[in-house]
């Protein structure tokens, strides 16, 4: 959006973690925008916004890419949407507090690969650990550092 102002991206179909972005972001007065294919819960809030792309796919991925700047934050699951995220040079971290940076997205790129071809050849199930108490802390914990390191690094500090 505008240079001086952080923005939180969420890309938020089945994200567990709507409330505690929102937290974090009143904290820090970041603005946060949710992006999802279908029916969102409206907010009072004026730094928050829901946005309802097309049902098509990837479409709520790709107008968080098309919004996001470097320097914002995106949270999300979708390793592909956090390559292209990493690409633009923002933050990125998945709900269970997971942080996607330039380091580890080709590995993580892979794995995700490699789990699809063995669901797909039947040599893995494929089933996702439930989203525990613990992933919701490691998450609050990631988001408060990124968006520590988000201010920082748009005033200018390492």
């Amino acid at each position: 959006m505008t240079e001086d102002t952080i923005d939180i991206f969420v890309d938020a179909d089945a994200c567990p973690v709507k409330a505690e972005v929102q937290k974090v972001a009143e904290r820090h007065g970041f603005r946060v925008t949710f992006v999802a294919n279908s029916g969102l819960r409206p907010s009072r809030d004026p730094l928050v916004r829901n946005i309802i792309v097309s049902g098509s796919f990837d479409a709520a991925d790709d107008w968080i890419v098309d919004h996001v700047s470097q320097g914002d934050i995106v949270v999300t699951a979708d390793v592909p949407l956090a390559g292209r995220c990493v690409g633009k040079d923002a933050f990125v971290t998945g709900p269970t507090g997971r942080v996607f940076d330039k380091a580890n997205i080709g590995m993580a790129s892979a794995m995700r690969d490699l789990g699809a071809h063995l669901r797909e050849t039947g040599e893995s199930k494929g089933y996702n650990a439930a989203f525990s108490a613990r992933d919701r802390s490691a998450f609050l914990e990631t988001l408060e550092r990124l968006c520590r390191r988000a201010k920082s690094a748009r005033e200018g500090s390492p």
